[in-house]
């Protein structure tokens, strides 16, 4: 995964990952940041595997390790995280050798992991969006009863 580690080592992801990191600082709840993006990428491998959707491995992986790499500009400026994260995975991805069709897919996919509708869709869109739902372990966590979550949303129990 060739590309994947030349993400990893990219000085604009290290830098929002660090970003993120303070930020995120003093937060009880979820975070954003290598384990959770990991674990996105993780999960939506074997969704991709259970589902039999066929997509590349760096393309889900790209996408689970970018898709929240704009929180930081969110609590500093407002900026839905998505498109914040969009913007920013877009020179990364050209800079790590993503074609234009497999980043116009990640960047995309990062648009639209918020957005309900994509629960349900097919491809990268809706792998993302599952993936990073069911990354949450709510059912092990301090703050699970002061989570804004609903309570249909949460994982109270393991599902991959």
């Amino acid at each position: 995964m060739e590309r994947i580690d030349r993400i990893l080592g990219h000085r604009s992801f290290v830098e929002c990952l660090g970003k993120n990191q303070a930020a995120e600082a003093d937060r009880c709840f979820c975070r954003h940041d290598m384990a959770h993006f990991l674990d996105v990428a993780r999960i939506g491998m074997i969704l991709n595997l259970k589902e039999r959707q066929g997509i590349e491995e760096e393309i889900i992986y790209a996408a689970g390790l970018l898709h929240d790499i704009g929180k930081h500009l969110q609590y500093s400026q407002g900026i839905p995280h998505e498109q914040a994260g969009a913007r920013l995975a877009a020179p990364i991805l050209q800079d790590c050798g993503f074609s234009g069709d497999d980043a116009d897919g990640i960047v995309k996919a990062i648009l639209a992991h918020r957005d309900d509708a994509s629960a349900s869709a097919p491809g990268l869109t809706g792998i993302l969006y599952r993936a990073d739902k069911a990354s949450r372990a709510c059912f092990a966590c301090p703050a699970e009863k002061d989570c804004n979550w609903k309570g249909s949303r949460k994982n109270l129990t393991i599902k991959f």
